[in-house]
């Protein structure tokens, strides 16, 4: 039986550290990034179990942790965009903490789980007390300080952002790590650990959420001299797919509300100088991130609680990075939805080992239950989520031959299949006719970017992935925000 086999010899439940990362591709040494200095992930990887081609449901912050804590795809849901509260809709859902509280946990977050902000709040079932919330939008340059109250402030801290000035992309004051959220998340997670620590007669599920990379790329001095920002490699692939429907890409979008970034955002809209300071901000941010990581395992470690305590490590979605001309998220493509995903399991999962297996956020829901002996999920919201504890014993078990993943655009839904080797969006109207659908399909085979559209060139493949992609349910139409 699954449950007698994952909990240890005195049946005591495993605790949870759950690290949540925001705007986080696989810009990770144990990814073969060989530009990104990331000691504490690579050694948590290295103790853990790494899935190579994991991916979000959809690419943007709000709707992809809906994805993960309801295990609910954005097409099952409708929840497609910020301004709206799953409970609305969902008022009975059990999120994933909520389920663990229901089953004897101490359940507790800080910094960003749930996505606050843009209308959006956060969940108070969810957690045994209530939740510590942190900035994500930062400054304390007073350069930067000195423009004022910025519209991405407001926008996350749900105020009106009208007639406010853009903040900067960057800055690299000589601070501590504590003058920004995430070095105040870390030593609020290494604290709330030391306490929960005294209580143990009840396992705790502990999710702790970082800001960084995300814009902007507010992080101390001594993570931007790590990099020498003029070896840093350009993107190689600057235009937007040949063949791609128009409305498919994007440009502008959340990197325009920065200064010094042109408002009306164009492909060729970044000089090199431009691009490698992004960049290097970008990487700044990760080992930042690393280090505020890493202090929080060092001090699971000390304590004696890694031994059983399952650590789960995922970023929400992925970066395109000036890839194609495009910046941050919010299209269907593989940089902007491949995420880094590492589960630490002592005593269930053999340290260092990977898998191509294709997975998906919403999995990580039943994953994280079967791997503590808790029984499969019963709940009201749609639920999408599959296992992936087989592949965690033995990394060659295949359970999904394709990943899921969708994103609107130019009043389209673009319903995403990743398999193996292709890529193919459907483009279509919620409702209208299929013979109103758009097709993009890419071939992975020589690298990541999406050079040309082959849909037409290669009917055999699309029809295989079109059929792949039946098995689906018809989209959800999507919901309207709440009045928050």
């Amino acid at each position: 039986m699954v449950m007698s086999l994952l909990l240890n010899a005195q049946d005591k439940k495993p605790n949870i550290l759950f690290i949540l990362v925001d705007d986080l591709r696989p810009a990770i040494g144990a990814y073969g990034d060989s530009i990104a200095i990331t000691p504490n992930i690579d050694k948590l990887a290295a103790h853990g179990f790494r899935f190579e081609q994991a991916y979000s449901n959809q690419a943007v912050c709000a709707p992809s942790r809906f994805n993960l804590l309801l295990g609910s795809r954005s097409t099952s849901s409708g929840i497609y965009g910020f301004g709206q509260n799953f409970r609305d809709y969902y008022p009975d859902a059990v999120t994933l903490p909520q389920y663990f509280k229901q089953h004897g946990y101490h359940t507790e977050s800080m910094g960003k789980i749930f996505h606050i902000g843009h209308g959006t709040y956060a969940d108070e079932l969810s957690w045994s007390v209530p939740h510590h919330k942190e900035l994500v939008i930062e400054y304390v340059d007073p350069a930067s300080k000195a423009l004022g109250f910025t519209r991405e402030e407001a926008l996350f801290s749900n105020q009106d952002a009208r007639g406010l000035p853009r903040g900067l992309a960057w800055e690299s004051p000589d601070v501590a790590d504590e003058a920004y959220a995430d070095g105040r998340v870390a030593q609020r997670a290494v604290n709330r650990l030391r306490e929960l620590k005294s209580r143990s007669d009840q396992p705790f599920f502990l999710a702790v959420g970082f800001a960084r990379p995300h814009l902007p790329f507010s992080v101390p001095k001594k993570y931007w001299a790590m990099y020498d920002e003029s070896k840093l490699p350009l993107p190689t692939h600057r235009v937007r797919p040949e063949g791609a429907p128009p409305y498919a890409v994007k440009y502008g979008v959340e990197i325009d509300q920065y200064i010094p970034i042109p408002t009306n955002v164009t492909e060729d809209a970044f000089p090199d100088s431009l691009s490698r300071k992004l960049i290097h901000g970008y990487y700044a941010g990760v080992s930042y991130v690393d280090t505020q990581i890493g202090k929080v395992l060092e001090e699971l470690s000390v304590l004696g609680l890694d031994e059983n305590t399952i650590v789960v490590l995922w970023g929400d979605h992925g970066y395109m990075l000036g890839d194609m001309g495009m910046w941050t998220k919010h299209v269907n493509y593989e940089l902007a939805n491949r995420i880094p995903l590492i589960i630490s399991a002592p005593s269930i999962v053999q340290p260092g080992r990977h898998t191509t297996q294709l997975t998906e956020t919403v999995d990580i829901y039943p994953t994280l239950v079967e791997l503590a002996g808790l029984p499969a999920p019963q709940v009201s919201q749609p639920f999408d989520g599959l296992s992936m504890v087989p592949v965690l014993k033995d990394p060659e078990i295949r359970i999904r031959d394709h990943a899921y993943h969708s994103f609107p655009r130019g009043g389209r839904l673009g319903q995403a299949i990743r398999t193996d080797r292709y890529r193919m969006v459907k483009w279509k109207k919620i409702g209208d006719i299929p013979e109103t659908a758009e097709y993009e399909l890419y071939d992975y085979q020589h690298g990541l970017a999406e050079i040309r559209n082959i849909a037409e060139e290669h009917p055999d493949v699309l029809k295989e992935l079109q059929a792949i992609l039946a098995r689906h349910p018809e989209p959800r139409q999507g919901r309207t925000p709440s009045s928050h």
